[in-house]
């Protein structure tokens, strides 16, 4: 997979530019231009300052995002040294129907590419003095030159001097999202450019944005910032360990379901997700918490959290204590359908995904509701029985088995073998909660003792 984190705007996929956030500053001060402009007719010019990677483009492009009347062109070179080019490119983006409220003409850093930066003002700034009693005089037309000096913005302002009406403000300096919002909009960029993978699979946490962010002064960098992080950061966790972690979790209603289903991705094989988690941690588990080394466990163990319908285990379990019980081929069957089945199967297709659902009046999911609630007191009877049937499906499966590493010790409560597989071996960890003690900070907490055990386990985190 190739990875993008784009920081100019020029290189955003054209689908996301239009989430970029507004620039509240520089709307107003546009709504202002265009109501002079109806009132007292002609054009105004704005020269913007704003240190490179603080958003300058990004905000003006995208104004006509925020604000459908109007409409925004980039001049070209040749329509900055060329009145006819220039007017060319206006009575273009004018049209003949539907014509804007106002044309807002951007011209971005064009004095990094000119040879003789001093006159380009001059003779520009008076073109369009000459446009505003001229041609234009009754087109709204806001020209915006974009700079990363302030110098240069002060003589575009001076330029103005023989006609000041045109100029709209003299010292306007664009600001980008607030320092706090970077990590936020890193993560939404990163995702968007990249099938929605969060940049935690690739062992970039939100508190090493944070990191980045503080060191540098715009959101450009920031972006930048991460992208070398990025690089630096993967690992060969692609050369997945030969375990797989899942954490099974009954459930009884769709109210559970959801739960359980908004600390994963369902569709792709209820893949652990990173940042569900991460938003149940407290401040100080946040700041305590080997987070790296956690997030590494995920990885590397393609941690699930699967859900079963308690009704699919229910015909299976009954009489835990009886080890010679049969287990009918029709509920053998069912099991064998299930997103937990076919997640240990790897038979687990996300194009036919459907949700999983309960029926929750149905007379199957009342008698197994009451079932399950004898049984959460019994997780090693239980795991005993998923077992055996997974025995009678076909796989080499064990309950409660030690599996040692050079590091540590962890006990399956189901242990599958799946040979052929590059994950050969299948921990199920199962999470026999009662509905009532389903709730997020229960599930937060058995994401975090399961990922610390198996950081252990992999040789991420020592043993406290």
């Amino acid at each position: 997979m190739t990875m993008r984190l784009p920081s100019r705007y020029e290189d955003l996929d054209p689908a996301f530019r239009g989430r970029l956030e507004p620039n509240p500053h520089l709307i107003d001060l546009v709504q202002r231009g265009l109501k002079s402009m109806q009132m007292s007719g002609g054009i105004k010019f704005l020269p913007i300052y704003g240190p490179s990677g603080s958003g300058k483009s990004s905000a003006a492009r995208e104004l006509q995002t925020h604000l459908p009347q109007i409409k925004v062109i980039e001049l070209t070179r040749a329509a900055i040294s060329s009145e006819s080019t220039l007017m060319e490119e206006i009575r273009a983006a004018k049209g003949r129907r539907d014509q804007p409220s106002l044309i807002v003409a951007v011209i971005d850093q064009y004095e990094e590419n000119v040879a003789s930066r001093s006159e380009v003002p001059t003779q520009f700034v008076e073109r369009l003095s000459l446009l505003d009693r001229g041609e234009l005089r009754t087109d709204p037309v806001l020209f915006v030159w974009l700079t990363t000096s302030q110098e240069f913005q002060s003589e575009l302002a001076g330029a103005t001097s023989r006609n000041t009406r045109i100029l709209l403000s003299g010292d306007f300096q664009l600001e980008g999202p607030q320092r706090d919002e970077w990590p936020r909009i890193v993560e939404e960029t990163f995702e968007f450019h990249n099938a929605e993978q969060p940049l935690a699979d690739f062992e970039v946490l939100r508190s090493d944005i944070d990191n980045v962010a503080d060191e540098v002064e715009t959101i450009g960098q920031c972006i930048e910032g991460v992208a070398e992080l990025l690089m630096s950061s993967v690992s060969g966790l692609q050369d997945l360990s030969k375990y797989q972690v899942i954490m099974l979790w009954p459930v009884t209603d769709g109210n559970r379901i959801a739960l359980i289903n908004s600390f994963s991705n369902p569709r792709e094989g209820y893949k652990l997700d990173w940042n569900a988690f991460y938003r149940e941690l407290n401040e100080q588990d946040k700041r305590t918490l080997p987070l790296s080394e956690l997030n590494r466990a995920r990885l590397y163990f393609d941690v699930r959290l699967v859900p079963i319908a308690a009704a699919d285990l229910h015909r299976l379990c009954k009489d835990l204590e009886n080890d010679d019980v049969k287990l009918h081929q029709s509920y053998l069957d069912r099991f064998g359908k299930s997103h937990f089945a076919s997640v240990v199967g790897e038979s687990w297709d996300p194009s036919v995904y459907g949700r999983m659902r309960e029926r929750e009046t149905s007379k199957r999911a009342d008698e197994a509701k009451d079932w399950y609630l004898t049984v959460t007191t019994s997780p090693t009877s239980l795991g005993k029985r998923i077992a055996q049937v997974f025995r009678e499906l076909g796989y080499e499966a064990k309950h409660e088995q030690d599996v040692a590493s050079a590091h540590s010790k962890v006990r399956a409560d189901v242990f599958i073998q799946r040979p052929n597989s590059q994950q050969d071996s299948v921990i199920v960890e199962l999470k026999a909660y009662s509905p009532a003690n389903t709730m997020p900070s229960s599930i937060k907490d058995a994401i975090r003792t399961t990922l610390k055990r198996h950081a252990q386990f992999g040789g991420f985190l020592g043993r406290q």
